[in-house]
């Protein structure tokens, strides 16, 4: 892979020209050689933008609540990133066919950067390249980004730990107040978003979930209590009440100093995942390595267990005794 100039790419993306921005997510997501460099490059410019994650199931308008969330942010004069990733897609490179499809009408907008992101392939997956791919966003002069999930799962669980602010999309009709309850997803939203509000049941999905986060609620006196917004994304209804209590929710987190500490484990777990990563690949290049054998012969011999195996593993690849 021919190298590239950094520092020159770096400065274009900062003056907010697309193509340079792809070419650095691009060489986030394909791991590149020159990716400490970039990262390096970019860590001056970065911690401005506010992080807010979109989840729900298939189904509920993640991508059209998406969209009408850029236009109402776009209308307050705001630079808006858009991260889709999907940690199951076979697929890499630029946005998918449906995000270009919902996104169509804010295509040509110089104001707005939308990238759809695989993380399939890589050891840490989600936690490993998206967080580099927001950094990108963030040092490119982004002062929104919205991250949304395609899967759902354990997805809608590592999307909190990406997020300042997380989102749980709901639709009418569709069970989906058992279902966030299932996948545990009512812990980790901030606000939550009733969608297609105009469908029979909207009322009920409602009471419901209000109900639901009542059951869970264990909260001192000052403590967030998640909102519930009703919305018609595909008419542009409730948008800028959903803005209006992510706008709260920020407030409440700068206040109390939560906003800062969600940022410090968002870096914590990059930090690790980094770390867990680099290691995974040392140990791997160790399979072909006698000394992995030696250790396994060892355990199947009885004269070895698992655990001392292991820090005999880790201190050979860290030179660290455990």
């Amino acid at each position: 892979m021919a190298t590239v100039d950094v520092p020159e790419l770096v400065t274009r993306a900062r003056k907010g020209q697309p193509r340079a921005v792809a070419r650095l997510i691009s060489l986030v997501e394909g791991a590149s050689p020159q990716l400490r460099e970039v990262m390096a490059a970019l860590a001056p410019h970065t911690g401005h933008a506010y992080v807010v994650g979109l989840t729900g199931s298939p189904g509920v308008g993640k991508s059209t609540s998406t969209s009408a969330l850029v236009s109402a942010y776009r209308r307050a004069g705001k630079r808006v990133g858009v991260l889709a990733v999907d940690p199951s897609s076979p697929f890499s490179g630029g946005a998918l066919l449906g995000d270009r499809v919902r996104m169509s009408e804010h295509a040509s907008d110089p104001g707005v950067y939308i990238r759809s992101m695989a993380t399939r392939g890589h050891l840490g997956g989600l936690a490993w390249a998206a967080p580099q791919a927001l950094r990108v966003l963030d040092a490119a002069g982004c002062d929104v980004i919205l991250v949304e999930t395609v899967g759902v799962g354990q997805s809608e669980v590592e999307i909190a730990s990406l997020a300042d602010t997380s989102v749980v999309l709901l639709a009418p009709g569709m069970g989906d107040g058992i279902q966030a309850a299932k996948a545990g997803i009512l812990e980790i939203g901030d606000v939550f978003v009733v969608n297609k509000a105009d469908r029979e049941g909207a009322d009920a999905t409602v009471r419901e979930l209000n109900h639901m986060l009542g059951l869970g609620e264990a909260r001192a006196a000052g403590d967030w209590r998640p909102s519930v917004v009703k919305t018609v994304a595909a008419r542009g209804e409730g948008v800028d009440e959903v803005v209006e209590a992510l706008e709260k929710h920020r407030a409440w987190m700068e206040e109390r100093g939560v906003l800062t500490g969600r940022r410090l484990r968002r870096a914590a777990h990059e930090v690790e995942s980094i770390a867990v990563t680099a290691l995974r690949e040392r140990i791997g290049d160790l399979h072909g390595d006698r000394r992995l054998t030696a250790l396994a012969e060892q355990i199947l011999a009885g004269r070895l267990d698992p655990y001392r195996a292991a820090d005999q593993l880790v201190e050979g690849v860290t030179g660290h005794r455990g």
